[in-house]
């Protein structure tokens, strides 16, 4: 008989790597949100929770074969920690970029078990990267253009592919989350206007197809492999995005057949203990719109003790465990004693 209960683990303590440039109100919300709830579901799996800035990380390789990392002052080992590294990059977090990076990459280096490795961030932050990396998927990816907004914008030389654009579309964000920077152009002259303004945040945009008034967006949580919950989110009228920041309304409901089916082969292009995968119902057909590396788990205000986003938290949290259970089994984790 195969015993299919993880290994041991020594897991402590999971760190999470988050840019420190939250407003204080920002702070508050957030905090009873869902930083509170990831602390206390941590701790019932016998693990510390806590977020740290890129700077809080100090790793001192003066001497050979005695590496030794630091989090705002305390050591910590591959053995007993791990670090969560999905990057972000709102505007407020741009200058954070690459010193988040760079540490992910050092901490790979340094021997830690990271659940997004530094190429997963890569994948999941563009959403261009996203498509393309996802190109076969079964559920169709949505046709999107990528157009780069730098000091050149006004040449007009991405107009070269608008061709394949139908109008009115959606522009958005490359690497924003949360719904923000959507807009609808009805015209290439209003996509000329979105993209002199883009210029001004250096930011890269996604040109898409609108898909229509009432578009629902699915988001599928994928837990070791498989297919844990789903949300379902439906934009208020008139709104172009369903996210909760715009006021879009929650529900669970039972997964469709067709996203349970298509989990199968995400989880197989990302081999990850948690991710979220994004579709968008068109009252026709679904979308393959995006990957979520650290795709939340909204809380459904109509529970007061919150449920579901405690149980998913829950279960992440624990594939999160035993993926790195696994990974010292296998010897990776040793190179820091």
């Amino acid at each position: 008989m195969i015993n299919s209960e993880p290994p041991p683990t020594s897991l402590r303590r999971m760190c999470w790597i988050f840019p420190d440039r939250e407003s204080t109100r920002a702070t508050a919300f957030w905090q009873d949100f869902f930083w509170d709830l990831y602390a206390q579901e941590a701790a019932k799996l016998g693990m510390r929770w806590s977020r740290h800035a890129p700077d809080a990380v100090t790793v001192d390789a003066t001497v050979p074969g005695d590496l030794r990392v630091y989090v705002d002052g305390e050591r910590v080992t591959p053995q007993d920690t791990l670090f969560i590294t999905a990057l972000y990059s709102l505007p407020y977090q741009s200058m954070d970029v690459f010193n988040q990076y760079a540490l992910y990459a050092v901490l790979e280096q340094a021997g830690f078990y990271l659940p997004f490795p530094p190429q997963v961030s890569l994948i999941g932050n563009d959403k261009m990267a996203t498509l393309l990396y996802f190109k076969d998927s079964p559920v169709r990816p949505i046709p999107s253009l990528r157009i780069g907004t730098g000091p050149d914008i006004g040449k007009h030389l991405y107009e070269v592919a608008l061709e394949s654009v139908d109008f009115p579309a959606i522009v958005k964000p490359t690497g924003w989350c949360g719904g923000g920077g959507i807009n609808l152009a009805r015209s290439s002259e209003d996509l000329r206007g979105l993209a002199s303004l883009a210029q001004g945040g250096d930011t890269t945009l996604l040109v898409q197809p609108y898909l229509g008034d009432g578009t629902v967006d699915y988001r599928v949580y994928v837990i070791d492999g498989k297919p844990y919950a789903v949300m379902k989110r439906v934009p208020e009228p008139g709104s172009l995005v369903a996210n909760a920041s715009r006021d879009g309304r929650m529900e669970f409901p039972a997964l469709p057949d067709e996203l349970a089916e298509a989990t199968a082969y995400f989880a197989e292009r990302l081999p990850i203990p948690f991710f979220c995968v994004d579709f968008l119902f068109d009252g026709e057909r679904f979308w393959f719109s995006e990957l979520e590396p650290d795709g939340v788990i909204l809380p459904d205000f109509d529970d007061p003790h919150r449920t579901l986003q405690r149980d998913v938290t829950r279960a992440r949290f624990t594939a999160y465990r035993d993926a790195h259970a696994k990974w010292l089994a296998n010897g990776t984790g040793t190179g820091i004693r």
